[in-house]
């Protein structure tokens, strides 16, 4: 079969020809059906990401599939995995990382749900920030996969969203899922624009999967007993955040990592799916998805993606 590997901490990888899969005790086989890139990808490509795994190996940590083998589930049956190895025609998962998946949800659009984008922002919002209609969210790169999730999961809580994005176009996209208004993280005074927007008082939700200078400045818009959700690092450097500012504002600065929160407590998956999937057949959320690749396109896509081109969630398909 064929599936992309990493050789070398490089930022590069080869598509290639590798043994199938087999399922081991605790393991389903499953014929790929989905997959989703996210940055934390091309971060593993380069050894930036806190995981790191062994090489060589295959990227991608989320797939959508039926199963092929293993005990346990029906062969056929249709679920969404957490796993590395995701760019891959088939992979081996373990039993515990698979949840069932609605046949009725098209691909694409179930790989951005049930996958790490809006369960990210689903799980930052509602179990860590513990959101409250009425209150303000700043969204930053709201035109991304997990920000544009962000946007929409935030305005079906009834709160109010001010969005950065780079660039006018990505503004655009922000304003379109129903961002207040759109501000471009590039201008030098984004942060008294967003004071300005709160009418000095700040956000209440800060929720940055940018990073970097962006992290560090964004403290100074936070409201009191504000919280700002650390959700990644798409800019590169960890941000070096200012412990007087969070002291100053009696505010929160929490991590939000959905793949650790699931490790950890593996019961949390069905009932934030669960949430997701009301709030999509209810017409509150519909997955930003711009970009479609084949498998063998996988470099190109992760390329885009990494050179911030990209608007939504990028998903691979087999063919």
């Amino acid at each position: 079969m064929k599936a992309w590997l990493v050789e070398a901490i490089d930022g590069t990888m080869r598509f290639a020809d590798v043994a199938e899969p087999v399922a081991g005790p605790g393991q389903y086989v499953i014929e790929i059906e989905a997959a989703g890139l996210n940055f934390l990808d091309a971060l593993m490509l380069r050894g930036l990401y806190q995981v790191k795994p062994a090489l060589p190996f295959t990227p991608g940590v989320e797939a959508i599939g039926r199963i092929i083998a293993g005990d346990g589930l029906p062969a056929g049956a249709r679920v969404i995995a957490s796993l590395q190895g995701a760019y891959a025609e088939r992979a081996a998962v373990q039993t515990k990382s698979v949840v069932l998946i609605d046949d009725s949800v098209p691909a694409p659009d179930a790989m951005a749900l049930f996958g790490v984008a809006y369960c990210t922002s689903w799980h930052g919002l509602h179990n860590r920030a513990r959101l409250q209609p009425g209150e303000t969210v700043l969204v930053h790169a709201a035109a991304g996969g997990v920000g544009s999730a962000a946007v929409q999961i935030a305005l079906a809580a009834g709160a109010r969203v001010i969005a950065t994005a780079g660039g006018p176009e990505k503004c655009a996209t922000a304003l379109a899922l129903g961002a207040e208004i759109a501000i471009d993280y590039g201008a030098e005074d984004w942060v008294d624009q967003v004071k300005a927007a709160t009418g000095g008082r700040g956000a209440d939700v800060i929720y940055d999967p940018v990073g970097g200078a962006v992290g560090e400045r964004s403290l100074r818009c936070l409201a009191w007993h504000g919280r700002y959700l650390i959700v990644g690092f798409a800019a590169g450097p960890i941000p070096a955040l200012a412990a007087n500012r969070i002291m100053l504002k009696e505010a929160s600065a929490m991590g939000v990592y959905w793949g650790g929160a699931v490790a950890a407590d593996p019961a949390l998956a069905t009932p934030v799916r669960a949430a997701i999937l009301a709030l999509y057949r209810a017409g509150a959320v519909a997955p930003l998805i711009k970009g479609r690749f084949p498998l063998a396109r996988a470099d190109e896509a992760l390329a885009l993606l990494a050179g911030r081109g990209s608007v939504g969630k990028i998903v691979l398909t087999p063919h």
